[in-house]
């Protein structure tokens, strides 16, 4: 009785083993570290069990192996003196095939499927009890652990990029799929991990398309471009748009001109200048020590590269925020004959994004990528193929690329032989094989 009694502990025993190795390999810390109550003793039990993830697989290991050998003996044993007795070959192999059916189904799939439902549960559970045996099994860790080091100068891992940004991005896609969260929250939520990742320069308005106003001009020229812009800021410049020289509010004019000034330089503010590279988060800083709502970027030479303001940047998390004087105009838009037309200020990664093509260029934009592929200042109607998709140029302000039409690459024709009786390679060779018999 005490032999079978030991061979139910020992699958047992593999079976706390083999779940407590997927319960830790699978569970997520951050879950872990929101549990609260009572359990949280044992929460914090398994988060420093996963700090010392090596050590902990060691000990799992070896005491999986332990009572999985000590259990192939005792079954052994009870085949050859008990259930076969006299017949030790046969005895043994039958031992043999049926703790491995035993493991196999008891000690190992039952148990990791189980762990694997709920694994900072059962990590919780049984935390108590593996940091007892890390701690009894320590010396041998440290055997171990000298034979990972070996391991580790001989075979050198590869150096690996924190994946932690693409793993929050998997989560959210997986969530929205099972319907755990609206798509509008999945967005608000990428745009917020991204955040960081984008500078000033790349929601800016660009220099070209900065609406200002020379510090000579008179109130009424003012009033005229408050009113034909409807902008609630604009900047004011001395001689050119490299000089700003303030920021003319549309409260402080009226309620200024309203009591008697008469100069627009009497009425802007001091303006707020930063790097074009500045990221967004520390943008979103210097609108809050500056309080001001607009802040005109400087390229690498001190000359203005564009200005931004607190909308662009709320654009960045909410999407586009129009107001009753806005024109909406999509960045994107489908024709009836399937062919695309984009913006030429657009993003150019969000569109190489879409495309599925490779993000190798110099360019932010798709008008500037337009340029950086012709290798010339572009023309109306210009276009080029990459990646089987043909991009034509369809609008242009001036210099600059607009609009740009996308459509499916027409597939290359074989070349036609030239009606002035040259002959294709084949043609020729066929004539060579004419020749050789006559």
């Amino acid at each position: 009785m005490g032999l079978w009694l030991a061979l139910i502990v020992c699958i047992a025993l593999s079976a706390l083993f083999s779940a407590t190795e997927t319960a830790f390999s699978a569970s997520n810390k951050v879950k872990l570290k929101t549990v609260e109550g009572s359990r949280k003793e044992r929460a914090q039990i398994a988060i420093d069990l996963l700090d010392k993830y090596d050590s902990l697989l060691t000990t799992v290991l070896i005491g999986n192996n332990i009572v999985n050998i000590a259990g192939t003996a005792i079954a052994t044993l009870l085949f050859t003196t008990r259930i076969l007795p006299g017949r030790e070959d046969l005895a043994t192999t039958v031992a043999s095939a049926v703790m491995t059916v035993l493991v196999l189904f008891l000690g190992e799939v039952g148990p990791k499927t189980l762990a694997k439902q709920q694994p900072e549960r059962f990590a919780m559970s049984v935390s108590p009890l593996m940091r007892t045996l890390v701690v009894l099994l320590h010396p041998l860790d440290l055997l171990f652990s000298l034979y990972r080091r070996l391991l580790s100068r001989i075979v050198k891992p590869d150096p690996e990029e924190n994946q932690i940004e693409n793993e929050l991005m998997t989560m959210i896609d997986e969530a929205q799929t099972e319907g755990d969260i609206e798509e509008d929250e999945g967005e608000l939520i990428r745009s917020a991990i991204e955040f960081s990742d984008q500078n000033a320069e790349d929601i800016m308005t660009p220099r070209v398309d900065v609406t200002a106003i020379e510090d000579t001009a008179t109130l009424e020229e003012a009033a005229d471009l408050f009113r034909a812009t409807w902008y609630s800021r604009i900047p004011v410049y001395h001689e050119d748009l490299d000089h700003i020289v303030g920021t003319l509010n549309e409260k402080d004019f009226y309620k200024m001109t309203h009591e008697g000034v008469s100069s627009i330089t009497e009425i802007m503010k001091e303006p707020v200048f930063a790097p074009a590279s500045l990221s967004i988060s520390n943008l979103m800083k210097l609108f809050r020590t500056s309080k001001t709502h607009q802040v005109i970027l400087l390229d690498e030479y001190g000359g203005t590269e564009g200005i931004v303001t607190m909308e662009d940047v709320l654009e960045e998390l909410v999407g586009e925020i129009y107001d009753e004087h806005d024109e909406v105009e999509e960045e994107v838009v489908e024709q009836e004959d399937g062919t695309v037309i984009v913006d030429g200020g657009m993003q150019l990664e969000e569109m190489l994004e879409k495309y599925e093509l490779p993000n190798n260029y110099e360019t932010d934009t798709v008008g500037g990528w337009v340029s950086e592929m012709l290798e010339k200042v572009p023309e109306l109607n210009d276009s080029f193929d990459v990646g089987g998709w043909r991009f034509q140029v369809t609008e242009m302000d001036g210099f600059r690329v607009t609009r740009v039409q996308i459509s499916k690459a027409p597939e290359e024709e074989p070349a036609a032989a030239e009606a002035d009786g040259e002959q294709t390679p084949e043609a020729g060779k066929q004539a060579s094989e004419d020749e050789t018999k006559e």
